[in-house]
């Protein structure tokens, strides 16, 4: 098993393959994601990636969404098309004998979606009754309100599923003017691998893919995480207090202290028990079943999140106890004991990231589409073991813009 970026070109544009052969099992996966085309380009309409992706699993222009589906669940294809913040993800994986047919279907989409009005009505009932769900969803409100804290006027600080009166500012024009404008070869990667060699990869793709128009590269932008400390409470009929914080991290995608993050997150709050959020706040405390936070870099952003429930009444106590350990840990830095225990657990559950095709995969789009290059992953792990403590402690020191919390509370007493 080999992984590897071959280029095919298609009407005049090379589009970059991420491909791996594994001959384990007779199955081919495929995804077809198309760049700068999440709710990041949704231009002041909230939702509208969303929606446009949903529309895409509504079948195609002669193929209903019904008949559609029947056709691949009958060969036990698996396809779906999903729009996240960034990208708008074509997936399919079926046997390798149904995986032609499979692509032509795909092809067909890809050529004449479904825009007729009773696609756009389904979707649209479909994406009001999500909105409607998510009102009672306690943690989707505070992850949704810190979000619009953290990159206020920016579209990072939006709903990706959009809102009740974003939606209603959605047509059909404008859904297949999105589509039309974002599925096209020059901001695609291709995610290709299992029981298929490349040859058939190439010849494949260069006729699934051929249906779409060459378009124009377009660019993502990076937004800052604001840094001015604040708290934001709703007040819900809720039982708990879902309490979820964020801050700037000043470290861009790439940097060479990638491991150093990668380890001093661990340590803080990504670890589940062990770290220090979980210990100080569920075990020696008790004021939550868990608690959690990451930091994280990404092309658009980078930032320090985390989220606890607690009870109501231990709210406040709760949140000043988050301060007191990230001010704490930034201060202080970490124990060898720790540096150790990190180290022993990254290291040692690398087997387990890589078990399967997927797995492999999703590592290598990662590592290219971040621009790091395949075999980052390997290569910071190197890192990870070679870390001394100085060098850790003198990276968590740097890092005191992890202090300018953001907080968003939900909970059913609006004290603040």
């Amino acid at each position: 098993m080999s992984k590897d970026v071959i280029n095919i070109d298609i009407n005049g544009v090379t589009v970059p393959v991420i491909f791996e052969e594994d001959k384990s099992l007779p199955i081919v996966s495929m995804q077809l994601v198309f760049l700068a085309a999440g709710s990041i380009e949704d231009n002041g309409i909230e939702g509208l990636s969303h929606f446009s992706a949903a529309i895409l699993n509504e079948g195609t222009g002669k193929i209903k969404a019904a008949d559609f589906a029947k056709e691949l669940e009958n060969r036990a294809i698996s396809f779906g098309v999903s729009g996240g913040r960034e990208t708008i993800v074509f997936e399919l994986s079926s046997l390798k004998e149904e995986f032609g047919f499979g692509a032509n279907m795909t092809k067909a989409l890809l050529l004449k979606p479904n825009f007729s009005k009773e696609a756009y009505k389904k979707v649209n009932m479909q994406t009001l009754g999500e909105i409607l769900n998510k009102e009672s969803d306690f943690d989707y409100a505070a992850s949704l309100q810190l979000r619009g804290l953290m990159y206020k006027n920016t579209p990072l600080g939006t709903a990706n599923l959009g809102t009740k009166e974003s939606i209603k500012k959605i047509n059909l024009s404008s859904v297949e003017k999105f589509i039309k404008s974002h599925l096209d070869l020059s901001n695609l990667i291709v995610v290709i691998g299992g029981d298929i060699s490349e040859d058939e990869a190439k010849k494949l793709l260069s006729d699934t893919l051929a249906v779409l128009p060459k378009g124009a590269k377009r660019g993502l932008g990076f937004f800052e995480v604001s840094n001015q400390k604040e708290s934001a409470v709703q007040t819900k009929k809720s039982e708990q207090a879902y309490i979820y914080f964020g801050a700037p991290f000043d470290m861009k995608l790439g940097s060479k202290d990638a491991h150093k993050a990668r380890v001093a997150s661990f340590i803080l709050g990504e670890s589940g028990f062990g770290s220090r959020l979980m210990e100080e706040i569920r075990v020696k405390n008790g004021l939550a079943y868990s608690a959690y936070s990451r930091l994280s870099t990404d092309k658009t952003s980078s930032s320090f999140t985390g989220y606890l429930q607690t009870k109501i009444a231990t709210r406040e106590q709760a949140q000043a106890l988050v301060v007191k350990i990230i001010k704490e840990f930034t201060q202080n830095g970490v124990t060898k004991e720790e540096l150790e225990q990190a180290k022993r657990f990254l290291l040692g559950s690398e087997p387990l990231r890589v078990e399967t095709l997927s797995q492999r995969l999703s590592r290598s789009f990662y590592e290219y589409y971040s621009g790091l290059g395949l075999g980052y992953s390997k290569k910071q792990l190197e890192n990870i073991e070679k870390l001394q403590l100085e060098e850790l402690n003198e990276f968590i020191k740097a890092h005191q813009e992890i202090n300018s919390l953001i907080f968003s509370i939900v909970t059913n007493d609006p004290a603040t």
